[in-house]
């Protein structure tokens, strides 16, 4: 069951009710007693995902996977010319 939160028009007072969702709205002010309470549409509450098994990617468009990957491939290829490139000019270097 959501909890409402409610405003009187009348005398501005604010209160927060736990009732069903087919439950109809109140009207009635608990703080002067006119009939001028409505419900007010709240901020709601965030989604928390507890546990484990929940990415930022798992949800990912397609096209976003495959660029990821494509980047993923890029970097490891140049780590890779990095590595060679500095074992070749090891390899030349002498001392006299």
């Amino acid at each position: 069951m959501p909890t409402y939160d409610y405003e009187c028009r009348e005398c501005e007072h604010t209160w927060e009710l736990f009732q069903s969702i087919k439950a109809k709205p109140i009207r009635k002010c608990p703080e002067c007693g006119k009939l001028k309470a409505k419900r007010v549409i709240g901020p709601g509450a965030g989604i928390i995902f507890k546990g484990s098994g929940f990415y930022q990617t798992d949800y990912r468009s397609s096209s976003y996977k495959k660029g990821a990957e494509a980047d993923k491939k890029a970097k490891e290829s140049a780590k890779k010319s990095a590595k060679s490139e500095t074992k070749s000019s090891d390899s030349k270097s002498s001392y006299s």
